[in-house]
């Protein structure tokens, strides 16, 4: 009898090896990839791209709450648009420029033909302020736009000014060499995507009162990452959709009083214990809908092979994947809405007791979820808590739900395939969540394609640019966008 149930388990141990080896061999893939062969742009100097991006970068164009530039403040935003037209002339003769919420630039390169939906190219021209006495720890001063050892150095230099210089450097070469498109061409640049994208949410609410519906809408976002810490090797990231924004105000109201006498569950601890449950009791991770299936996916062929294993076979490790992508913070931020106390309020003198303790939770809704389940998690959360007030934020950054998740097998994500493989040298492609906020997201109100992308290539230290010191990119990664950008001209007007 023992020797028969011994046999059978060991049987089973077979069968479930078994399937967890073929389920990790068969793992992964884009088959619904539309394969695209990029035309041949017309000739862009790097150099020159290099250098037009050192000179925007001169130009202060600060944003650091919603509403600037403020009256009186507007010079480098006016200076900026006068240096896009000197620099610019055959872009500037081919296209019309409109200007919309005062700063934000709209260009129209009318198409041969009207029955094609127009594409829609975004960028912004704004960028964050350097931290007050940190600028001795940069390279070359931030405003400088200063070339040393083939980078740019600079604020705006990734963000987003690299972008919108070679979107023009991309126009500018198209227009010279004599090219028509038949495809509408709108060229979006904002001026305040960084406080609250006022100007690019006025651009597109004018494309929409015009009944423009473009066949894809391209804003910064994600490039091509050397190395990936998914795979170890290049791999370029495209986001399909973006996290959502919402904070909350968490109250808690009890009797205040001398410190010298403090009762037992105070305002302050009551707070204290909402904020630790939040903490420890985070939103769902779900691995089982887009983007994050379609990314693992992708990126299978590029894994080791225990990682590839644990992906393929969630139904026996997603515990143990969930548990170590929650210690990662970009990775736990991939999967699940991301819970972040960061302001809080209490008593006005030390020895008071708190009559009111306010927290603010900053969540990052992930697509899976809105606004509405947050607000629902956190009741549920703190139910046993007694004298909390739970208010969805009145001030500050508007709260909005996540993007709609854009499709991956569609014409135009394969051509932005295409070209973040030639500027990543072969790199893999696969689709992303983009965890900030960008202009994008009011693009989702005129087209249900909205990728945000750049074809720059960039390694895990270089990110750190992102808002921080030594904001950074290459002389050859302007080379690389601007062609990316013209290639993604040139096979969008070719069509289907």
């Amino acid at each position: 009898m023992l020797k028969k149930i011994g046999l059978g388990l060991a049987g089973l141990f077979a069968v479930l090896v078994a399937v967890v080896l073929v389920r990790t061999f068969t793992y992964g893939g884009t088959s619904d990839l539309v394969e695209v062969e990029l035309p041949a742009p017309p000739e862009i100097s790097t150099q020159l791209a290099a250098q037009h991006l050192s000179e925007a970068i001169q130009f202060r164009t600060i944003t650091v709450t919603a509403g600037d530039p403020r009256p009186g403040t507007e010079g480098p935003w006016l200076d900026l648009h006068a240096w896009l037209e000197a620099t610019y002339p055959a872009a500037h003769a081919a296209m019309t420029r409109e200007t919309v919420a005062d700063y934000t630039l709209l260009y129209t390169w009318a198409g041969s033909d009207p029955s094609l939906a127009p594409l829609l190219l975004m960028a912004h021209q704004d960028v964050v302020p350097v931290n007050i006495g940190t600028e001795g720890d940069w390279t070359a001063p931030p405003f400088s736009g200063e070339i040393i050892d083939g980078v740019i150095y600079g604020r705006g230099a990734i963000d987003d000014k690299g972008s919108l210089v070679a979107l023009m450097e991309a126009a500018e070469a198209l227009a010279a060499s004599g090219f028509q498109p038949r495809r509408t061409i709108h060229f979006l640049f904002g001026h305040d995507e960084e406080v609250s994208g006022s100007g690019a949410e006025a651009g597109i609410a004018l494309l929409k009162s015009r009944n423009v519906s473009p066949v894809m809408a391209l804003d910064e976002g994600f490039m091509v990452i050397n190395p990936s810490p998914l795979s170890g090797g290049p791999m370029a990231y495209i986001g399909v959709a973006e996290k959502g924004y919402l904070s909350v105000s968490i109250t808690a109201v009890a009797e205040g009083g001398h410190s010298s006498t403090p009762p037992r569950n105070s305002a302050a601890v009551r707070l204290s214990r909402a904020l630790v449950a939040l903490d420890e009791t985070q939103m769902p991770a779900d691995f089982s809908r887009p983007p994050v299936k379609e990314l693992f996916e992708a990126s299978a062929g590029s894994m080791p092979f225990l990682q590839k294993m644990a992906l393929a076979n969630l139904w026996l490790f997603g515990g143990m994947v969930e548990g170590q992508m929650a210690e990662i913070p970009a990775a736990n931020a991939m999967i699940r809405t991301t819970t972040a106390p960061t302001m809080l309020v209490g008593s006005a003198k030390e020895n008071v007791l708190a009559q009111r303790a306010t927290a603010v939770v900053n969540f990052r809704i992930h697509p899976n979820d809105s606004e509405a389940d947050v607000l629902a998690h956190i009741r549920d959360v703190t139910g046993d808590i007694d004298g909390l007030e739970i208010e969805q934020g009145t001030s500050g950054i508007r709260g909005q739900g996540a993007s709609p998740v854009s499709a991956t097998d569609t014409y135009g994500y394969g051509v932005l395939a295409a070209i973040a493989r030639e500027a990543g040298d072969g790199a893999d492609v696969a689709p992303g969540l983009v965890l900030g906020a960008t202009d994008g997201r009011y693009a989702t109100a005129i087209t249900d394609a909205v990728y945000r992308f750049a074809p720059a290539v960039l390694s895990p230290a270089e990110l750190t640019g992102f808002h921080g010191t030594n904001e950074r990119t290459s002389v050859e990664n302007m080379g690389r966008m601007a062609r990316g950008y013209a290639q993604l001209i040139l096979a969008m007007d070719a069509g289907e």
